[in-house]
């Protein structure tokens, strides 16, 4: 059986091993202090490290209070979710599909939302799904948005003295970073785990039979497991800055990596479908090379393969209207640092649809800057595809 934490001690290690070396400079050994001292002197040395002891875990204790204080803040904000529906499974078979997971209560404008993942929810309505505060008090979701591609879903909610969470930026997180994993563990709710920032652009998870099509995971070793997903991730000043969402584990249980969105990805998604009931995202209209290695590389000029390579445009969109060509490398779009090519369709899918931004490529063995108005994906969708690998 996979094991699993419940207790939050951000580095409690590190902290533990800092009190024992404080002990081992303030306090002699016993005996030392008992070398010509006399019994009379030992146990005033004693008394002298009981005191040097309290006064180290008084500091030590206040180290733990500020996660105490974040956990306090920020529980109720969390929910658990529970979905349930009967589906037929033959003729005359019927059985119960139930799925089990964790949110968090935002605001936008001045209403209550549940965010949580898409595969919590999915294929279940209104009536299906309950949700349980903090205080045990269960609801049922008036409204119901969800986008497959990322994996992300938020529900309308109406009910009296509910906690909004306060949202971090995500952007800011650098790896090494102390965060706090918050949701139902395995049913266990209220379960508070802690970690790091272990990672950051996570892409090329293989998630689920559908998988996840736009992703940029952070990566920490917070303990997720199966009912912490649509949890928030928590950073150490009370701020939501991801949304638990995958393991990757051999055992179905925590193996110490675990993958959260970030925060600023769910709240655009979250935006979009509120305002417009659709997420519309910019394209470039690109195909770029999934395989750019370091032949192609140098072939090109670079001393190693970063950024993305352009394999094919897609005619009449943005790349073509800004003079993109084949074969450049894009190593910067909108002043972002390109990775790949999973990563340019990350940027770009996050950029406000009409807006010109600019664009550096590599061409002819040095840098060029462009400027490329990106468009709505939607309108070539039918026609072609674009920002995908070749």
């Amino acid at each position: 059986m996979p094991r699993h934490r419940s207790s939050f001690f951000v580095a409690g290690a590190l902290l533990a091993t800092g009190l024992a070396i404080g002990l081992l400079l303030h306090y002699p050994t016993a005996g030392h202090a008992q070398r010509g001292d006399g019994p009379a002197a030992s146990l005033t040395a004693r008394e002298q490290q009981f005191e040097l002891l309290a006064r180290e875990v008084d500091q030590f204790q206040r180290q733990a209070n500020i996660l105490k204080t974040v956990i306090k803040l920020v529980s109720p904000s969390v929910v658990h979710i529970d979905a349930e529906r009967i589906e037929a499974l033959g003729r005359s078979r019927r059985g119960l599909i139930e799925e089990a997971g964790s949110g968090v209560i935002v605001d936008m404008a001045g209403k209550n939302y549940v965010l949580t993942n898409r595969h919590v929810i999915k294929n279940h309505n209104k009536t299906d799904i309950k949700i349980r505060l903090y205080d045990n008090h269960e609801m049922h979701p008036q409204q119901i948005w969800s986008d497959p591609d990322t994996d992300i879903a938020l529900m309308l909610v109406d009910g009296d003295d509910l906690v909004p969470a306060r949202i971090g930026n995500s952007d800011q997180l650098e790896i090494g970073d102390a965060v706090l994993a918050m949701g139902s563990p395995f049913g266990l709710s209220r379960s508070v785990t802690s970690g790091i920032i272990s990672a950051k652009g996570r892409r090329d998870l293989k998630l689920g039979e559908q998988g996840v099509r736009l992703q940029d995971f952070l990566q920490t070793d917070a303990a997720i497991n199966p009912g912490n997903s649509g949890g928030p991730l928590i950073n150490m000043r009370g701020e939501v800055v991801g949304m638990n969402t995958a393991i990757v584990s051999n055992s179905g249980g925590f193996e110490g990596i675990g993958f959260s969105i970030p925060i600023n990805m769910v709240m655009m998604v979250a935006r979009h479908l509120v305002e417009k009931g659709v997420v519309v995202r910019a394209f470039l209209g690109v195909t770029y090379d999934k395989d750019f290695d370091a032949a192609m590389a140098a072939r090109l000029g670079l001393p190693r393969p970063y950024g993305a390579r352009i394999e094919g445009l897609t005619e009449g969109g943005p790349a073509e209207a800004a003079n993109l060509r084949v074969d450049d490398v894009i190593l910067k779009f909108n002043g972002v640092p390109v990775d790949d090519g999973d990563h340019l369709v990350n940027i770009v899918s996050m950029t406000e649809v009409g807006k010109a931004v600019p664009v550096v490529v590599w061409r002819g063995g040095h840098e060029i800057q462009l400027t490329a108005k990106v468009g709505d994906a939607a309108r070539f969708r039918k026609s072609s595809v674009v920002d995908t690998p070749r």
